[in-house]
């Protein structure tokens, strides 16, 4: 797709969103015009991969406003990260956080089948030692997961918020708390 085409598509597809916003609001007006003004009070915060077919907010049928996503490839921890999750939790009063792997993941191949270079090396080592040891691709996803989960809560420390780990199935769709 030529770039020319593609603003066009994404364009048109703004269009449309803005559109749907503009008959939703006439219908809900006490609702979400409200919501869009004066800012962010989140269900929940989703850690989550950057894999384009993660749609947090299609994959538990939520709306706009509804999740505070973080999308790494991987589902990776930094420092930036972390920094996101504190503002969500300590701002935005969000009392659960997700991190929310998923099978077919790219990153997790990487890390069981290659080292990588340069910025690419440096998220792979973010996944290895969480999946040391593991030859399945699922199972290496749900290791890290729970690898993932484990550095926030002895980096965080949060009082009063569920840390949860989760797994999507790119294939039924479904979504398995771990």
């Amino acid at each position: 797709m030529e770039n020319k085409e593609l603003e066009k598509r994404l364009h048109e597809g703004n269009s449309k969103y803005v559109d749907s916003l503009k008959a939703f609001d006439k219908k809900n007006e006490e609702l979400n015009i409200p919501l869009r003004r004066k800012g962010q009070d989140p269900l929940f915060v989703c850690l989550t991969c950057a894999d384009s077919r993660i749609v947090v907010e299609d994959i538990f049928s939520l709306t706009i406003g509804d999740v505070f996503s973080i999308r790494v490839a991987g589902n990776v921890i930094s420092d930036e990260v972390l920094g996101s999750i504190l503002y969500a939790t300590e701002h935005l009063k969000s009392k659960v956080v997700m991190v929310l792997g998923h099978t077919c993941c790219g990153a997790i191949h990487a890390a069981l089948n290659e080292d990588g270079e340069g910025y690419i090396k440096s998220l792979l080592d973010k996944i290895k030692p969480h999946i040391e040891g593991v030859k399945d691709e699922k199972e290496a996803s749900i290791a890290n997961v729970l690898g993932q989960v484990k550095t926030i809560r002895e980096t965080l420390k949060l009082v009063d918020v569920d840390i949860v780990p989760a797994l999507y199935d790119t294939i039924s769709g479904k979504v398995e708390i771990l």
